[in-house]
């Protein structure tokens, strides 16, 4: 059990560095037309994006995970697998499209050092509109740049800024 309960969070961990080189190879790159309305104002109608497709993209191999792992014996190990794609894509969706672009109004403002880097390093992604020259693809992992203080009224505005791509 304790070495499904690690395949699980050691795949969790390891699809930080999974997300951080599709958003800048993929989504940056040949996928740009799906990711680019994420990066400018909201002014499509409805709720999604094109953006909002990388869901399924990344949800697909979590489900063929689980599907493989409940399914062929000898393969309970993949399960585990399917298990710590989930549990990111739940802590990325909480942290990216509930906190930093307050798609869903659950919670506001949370108050530490790493929050507010996280919403800096993220502000500076956001702050190009274009696929070249971006900073900062990740989103747990973030440059220690981003620790700096800096005044709360700064955080505020760059939160409010982030907010209107949505508004």
């Amino acid at each position: 059990m304790l070495l499904y309960i690690g395949i699980a969070l050691g795949t969790a961990a390891a699809m930080e560095f999974v997300a951080w080189f599709a958003h800048k190879y993929v989504m940056h790159g040949f996928l740009w037309s799906w990711h680019e309305d994420h990066h400018k104002p909201h002014t499509v109608e409805g709720f999604f994006e094109k953006n909002d497709l990388f869901f399924i993209v990344f949800a697909l191999p979590s489900f063929l995970c689980y599907l493989v792992g409940c399914v062929v014996p000898g393969y309970l190990w993949l399960l585990s697998v399917g298990i710590g794609i989930s549990i990111y894509g739940m802590v990325y969706f909480l942290i990216h499209d509930v906190y930093i672009h307050q798609r869903f109004k659950w919670f506001r403002q949370l108050d530490s050092k790493y929050s507010r880097a996280i919403l800096r390093a993220h502000g500076m992604h956001h702050a190009v509109q274009t696929k070249e020259n971006c900073e900062s693809f990740g989103l747990l992992i973030v440059d220690p740049k981003f620790f700096k203080k800096r005044s709360r009224q700064k955080d505020k505005e760059l939160t409010v800024e982030n907010n209107k791509i949505y508004k």
